[in-house]
């Protein structure tokens, strides 16, 4: 069964998705540094001792996980497909090393012409940016293959199985266009050049809004209604922080469930939902999160203990998946 993880990244993102397929997809990367895999290792003494109750709260926001220690500890060795929603460091935040452990066959970028300067002290590192660049620019690359795909790409893999017909892996673009990446080169605000991906496992439909601003949602609600009617997962765009934005967009996609990034709780765009009457988790509550795709529910789960308890008096730990059984994310 298809498995989708959002991880506890500090303040960025990054998704993993193992496909029915086998393939697995993993969608921007945050907090993937080596040298962060130390801290990971200190910080879970502490977030054992938050899990016994001695901290108090849940305050996941200050133990992140490391993408390439979790996916190794789920026997996660390789990547089909690396997805750069758009080039934002809190989306590449250690690329160099994710590259050398997993060696993704495919990379998906936009066509994007951004540059970077790294002041001292900046939380990120140069040598990340200077590496996208170079899959960015190589002309010559071959390996791994770049994919800068447009809403409504169609091909091999992806969303197309090897017989050509329809299926592959599920994955659809709903942006950017041509047009929304050669506007956001010219004024340099790149958020609406990001993709924004539906991903659908049998009957469910998860988006991915990557940074998406305004321009890209009146595209998608123009072009691709119909596909983001009534989804039952939204991974919230700019990881949930409330952005000067509108967000009519929700009126249509009417979430069952959305999965928000850590910000301070004031950056964070509850009214938005709230007004709604639409749920919400964040990294901040329950870790990452884990939702397994049956034939017919979503089956959701997350790694810190004290917030499935809240959910759940009887959840239960899953040696499988790593984390704490919730609940069922059914269809009405």
């Amino acid at each position: 069964m298809p498995i989708i993880h959002y991880l506890n990244v500090k303040q960025g993102d990054c998704s993993i998705i193992q496909h029915g397929s086998q393939h697995v997809s993993v969608i921007d990367v945050c907090n993937a540094k080596k040298e962060s895999l130390e801290e990971a290792a200190k910080s879970a003494v502490y977030l054992e001792l938050a899990e016994k109750g001695v901290l108090g709260n849940f305050n996941q926001k200050g133990y992140p996980v490391n993408p390439i220690s979790y996916m190794t500890e789920r026997d996660i060795d390789s990547v089909f497909r690396f997805i750069l929603t758009n080039c934002d460091m809190d989306h590449l935040d250690g690329l160099v090393d994710f590259w050398g452990t997993f060696s993704p066959l495919n990379f998906w970028d936009t066509d994007n012409n951004e540059e970077k300067e790294f002041e001292e002290g900046s939380p990120y590192s140069e040598d990340d940016w200077n590496f996208y660049k170079w899959l960015r620019d190589s002309d010559s690359q071959q390996d791994p293959k770049r994919l800068t795909l447009y809403s409504g790409a169609r091909g091999q893999y992806y969303n197309k199985g090897a017989d050509g017909k329809s299926g592959g892996d599920g994955l659809y673009v709903l942006a950017p266009t041509p047009e929304l990446v050669r506007e956001a080169n010219e004024t340099g605000d790149h958020n609406d050049c990001s993709y924004v991906l539906l991903y659908l496992s049998t009957k469910f439909k998860i988006v991915f809004g990557g940074d998406s601003h305004d321009k890209t949602w009146e595209h998608i609600l123009k072009t691709h209604r119909s596909d983001v009617t009534d989804i039952d997962l939204l991974i919230a765009p700019h990881h949930g922080r409330d952005s000067d934005r509108s967000y009519a967009f929700l009126d249509v996609l009417k979430p069952r469930l959305t999965f928000f990034g850590n910000a301070n709780s004031e950056h964070l765009a509850y009214d938005a939902w709230n007004t709604r009457s639409l749920r919400f988790i964040t990294n901040n509550q329950a870790g990452s999160m884990v939702v397994e795709a049956g034939s017919t529910d979503l089956d959701l789960y997350v790694t810190h203990k004290p917030f499935a308890e809240k959910l759940n008096s009887s959840t239960f730990y899953s040696e499988r998946l790593k984390a704490h059984y919730c609940e069922v994310i059914s269809r009405k």
